[in-house]
């Protein structure tokens, strides 16, 4: 559990509230940790501890090819010496990684002065770098260099022995840390750069429950070999586990139909909701089962979800579910 100042975005605790009792229908559809290896493999969620050495697009093609799948994706790019996190979505999974950008990711690194400075003034300074700050990207970067904000969640010093200081960071996503580094040094007068990182959280995502790529291999091959799926489901998980820092909507059966083919939300398809949803902020929409339908911005807030009898409530940014999954009672055109 991250500690109470130490929190990112992911953090934030909700309390499920409940709008209308309602019952699923169990031939439709099916539980996430219902599904076969087979369906998982085509829409599923690895968290992966990166090596150093590879780039993190490298990683991606050699799952690809030893997974036997068409698409591998992961999120938040790692430097090839950075080693650490790295959310690995496969098939389907792969188109929806964007939305874990709003979790938060959390590094720990080896920032190396290039002058002696006393410590208690690199703690005061570290101090300043927290909340909103402005970086330009470095110079072998995937993006355009132009400045940009970022948020700082919290930057803790962990041990500082002569010039090298371990620190620790939690940042918004696209925060460069090897930038952060080059500006706290200047900032010292004593310049700096970053000689070492490990990410060790995307937003739910933990390295301490990461796999290596042998694991993964392994897994596959007792699978694919054996017909062992035991070792595979630990490491695959259901789709759904990438919006785990989301806020949660849940739909009746008879809801569902309607926004897989493209229908926004009313309030009368909502049965329970989290707490402390905002106007206009991202949520998932799930069945009764706890399968994902779709990625929604939401037009309500919870207190309006639960208070309104009609009205839309969400519309859909991203639908998830594939259609007549559950069965259709509104009329198509």
């Amino acid at each position: 559990m991250a500690d109470k100042k130490n929190v990112l975005p992911s953090d934030k605790k909700r309390e499920r509230l409940i709008k209308f009792k309602s019952e699923t229908n169990e031939k439709y559809g099916k539980k996430p940790n219902e599904r076969s290896v087979k369906e998982l493999l085509a829409n599923g969620i690895i968290n992966l501890d990166k090596p150093k050495g590879p780039t993190s697009h490298q990683i991606d093609a050699w799952i690809r090819d030893f997974l036997n799948v068409e698409k591998v994706g992961h999120g938040g790019t790692l430097d090839p010496n950075a080693i650490g996190v790295l959310p690995i979505a496969i098939g389907s999974a792969a188109k929806s990684l964007q939305f874990l950008l709003p979790a938060g990711k959390e590094y720990v690194g080896v920032m190396k002065l290039h002058k002696d400075v006393d410590k208690e003034k690199i703690n005061e300074v570290c101090k300043d770098f927290i909340g909103e700050v402005i970086q330009l990207p470095p110079v072998r970067s995937a993006v355009r260099r132009v400045r940009r904000k970022r948020k700082i969640y919290y930057l803790d010093i962990i041990q500082i022995k002569q010039r090298d200081v371990l620190f620790r960071v939690g940042c918004e996503s696209g925060t460069y840390v090897r930038t952060l580094c080059v500006d706290i040094g200047k900032k010292l007068k004593t310049g700096a750069h970053l000689s070492e990182l490990r990410r060790t959280r995307v937003g739910h995502f933990r390295d301490e429950d990461a796999i290596i790529l042998q694991d993964l291999k392994d897994a596959y091959i007792f699978w694919k070999k054996d017909g062992d799926e035991k070792s595979i489901r630990k490491i695959v998980y259901p789709v759904e586990y990438l919006f785990e820092h989301l806020p949660k909507i849940i739909i009746r059966d008879s809801a569902v139909d309607a926004l897989c083919h493209g229908a926004s939300l009313a309030v009368p398809g909502v049965v329970e909701v989290d707490s402390d949803i905002a106007k206009g902020e991202m949520a998932i929409v799930l069945t009764l089962k706890d399968e994902g339908v779709a990625v929604v911005k939401t037009s309500m807030s919870t207190e309006d979800i639960i208070q309104k009898d009609k009205g839309v409530c969400a519309n859909s940014l991203r639908v998830l579910m594939e259609k007549d999954v559950y069965p259709s009672i509104w009329k198509k055109s």
